[in-house]
């Protein structure tokens, strides 16, 4: 009945008493003259079954992929901070390790750097074609480096700008 059979024929009884000959596919019970309302209704039914199993089970496969990343973007978290905690330098030769925006530099002025702390920096080749030449603004964004490089100094504090 709801075997998928592909181009089987429908068999019932024609109005002169021959077989119908016409040939069906998918579930069913006959050719589309010779189905009755019930057996159409059963087969909405079925039909309709089939999409809600179908969605229930995309639902459920997404559910888990979702599960299943977040599991590992946490595995991943959790191992760039072991690896964060092992090789981040808070000192380099007596200076002060910090990150300004994303790159590792030292501070050996007066008191220490928090983060939030806006600084001038060295000019490099970069920021001479984003900033112009001379010195730059940055902000400390964390404290130490995990950069195992040679450092550059940062210059002085960022004068602060009026409001």
């Amino acid at each position: 009945m709801f075997e998928e059979v592909h181009h089987r024929p429908c068999g019932r009884p024609t109005k002169s008493g021959t077989p119908c000959r016409a040939q069906f596919s998918g579930p069913g019970f006959a050719c589309k003259l010779h189905t009755t309302d019930h057996e159409q209704a059963l087969l909405a039914a079925y039909r309709k079954g089939l999409e809600t199993g179908r969605a229930q089970e995309r639902k459920y496969a997404s559910q888990a992929q979702d599960a299943r990343i977040e599991h590992l973007e946490s595995q991943i978290r959790t191992l760039r901070e072991e690896l964060d905690s092992k090789s981040r330098r808070f000192e380099v030769d007596g200076a002060q390790a910090v990150t300004v925006d994303g790159y590792g530099y030292q501070w050996r002025g007066p008191d220490t750097l928090a983060v939030g702390d806006r600084v001038l920096l060295p000019e490099n080749y970069v920021s001479a074609l984003r900033h112009g030449p001379g010195p730059f603004p940055g902000t400390v964004t964390e404290l130490g480096t995990t950069y195992s490089g040679a450092l550059a100094t940062i210059i002085s504090r960022a004068p602060v700008e009026p409001q």
